[in-house]
């Protein structure tokens, strides 16, 4: 009787471990697969070709502020938040105030050109997936804004003009202002000026006083930056290496240190991107909640990374704060005033 009641006590326990392995062996193939790295997919050459089309054309220092900035979307509505708040300020007054705030040397910059800002902050869903591509694939994205300038050299849509000197350096196309003091910023539409037609980026806003309605370039008015100089995030601290294809600030290579994006090189780490609650200031309480305009993400066709790719800034970020102080012809906070552009189409 003793042992029959052993070897009943026995194959119940037996029964038990059948019972419940499954549910714990499932539970821990569960924690392993989350302990995996996500890797969000590449940009292919086409995509950032496209990616890189409305910039490309610039000059080579405000590419690499732009790219640098990039990385910082949050920081990007901040500023341009601040800068609509601000009208009255000018010059060397608007310098020293931009100068006291949190944000990256590269978004301070682009408070320089207030309608470049405004394009990146309209333009959120481009300006973070051109951020993740600059964090993911630095050498590819830059490739792409060789070839596209190489497209529209060919097209006969860039040369050197009164604005802007366009040199070659080996293989790559440089293109800096024909004055050093002062900063054209290229009118053109990024999807005719490079030759044959290539597709529209998912919800692009096309902003005014960046963009031409017609095949070619032109210029409008000029930048001065010479209220700027005696900061250390001006335009002479920006530059781009293109030999070792990396940004340079201050005469060394810019690292960005923003927590928005993951770095999908380092295999130890999930996908997505960091600081989703590291939003702060005024600025990104635009954020919240569906009134500000901004849906639930949703997935657009072309677009396979970037922290806000889900958000359609086409339309909807037309409803933010009235921007005319930032838009082409709108109270234009420039340091160093503004010259007369002389360009014209070409």
């Amino acid at each position: 009787m003793k042992f029959l009641k052993q070897s009943l006590s026995l194959l119940l326990s037996f029964c038990l471990v059948l019972a419940t392995a499954p549910g714990g062996f499932a539970a821990q193939a569960d924690q392993s697969a989350a302990q995996e790295p996500v890797q969000a997919a590449q940009q292919t050459p086409g995509q950032l070709q496209q990616l890189v089309a409305p910039i490309a054309l610039y000059p080579d220092a405000l590419v690499a502020q732009i790219l640098a900035a990039a990385t910082f979307p949050d920081q990007i509505v901040e500023a341009d938040r601040w800068l609509q708040q601000h009208p009255d300020l000018k010059g060397k007054q608007l310098g020293k105030e931009v100068d006291k705030q949190p944000w990256d040397p590269s978004v301070k910059a682009l408070v320089e050109f207030p309608s470049v800002l405004a394009n990146m902050d309209k333009n959120l869903s481009w300006t973070s997936s051109l951020g993740d591509a600059y964090v993911n694939q630095q050498q590819d994205i830059m490739n792409a804004v060789q070839l596209m300038r190489d497209r529209a050299e060919k097209a006969g849509n860039l040369k050197s003009t009164s604005q802007e000197k366009v040199s070659n350096q080996g293989q790559n196309i440089v293109i800096e202002p024909a004055d050093p003091e002062v900063v054209y910023v290229p009118e053109y539409d990024p999807w005719l000026v490079y030759g044959a037609p290539i597709g529209i980026w998912p919800g692009w806003y096309s902003y005014p006083g960046l963009y031409l309605g017609v095949p070619g370039i032109a210029f409008g008015f000029g930048f001065g930056i010479g209220f700027f100089g005696g900061f250390g995030w001006g335009w002479h601290h920006w530059g781009y290496d293109w030999h070792h294809h990396g940004i340079v600030f201050d005469h060394h290579s810019y690292i960005s240190h923003s927590r928005v994006f993951i770095n999908r090189n380092n295999v130890n780490r999930a996908g997505g991107f960091h600081g989703a609650n590291g939003f702060h200031g005024g600025g990104a309480r635009g954020f919240a909640g569906g009134q500000h305009g901004l849906g639930a993400p949703h997935a657009q066709a072309g677009i396979h990374s970037g922290a806000f790719s889900g958000f359609n800034h086409g339309g909807v970020a037309r409803g933010f704060s009235a921007r005319g102080q930032s838009s082409f012809g709108g109270g234009f906070h420039g340091g160093g005033g503004f010259h007369g552009g002389g360009g014209g189409r070409r």
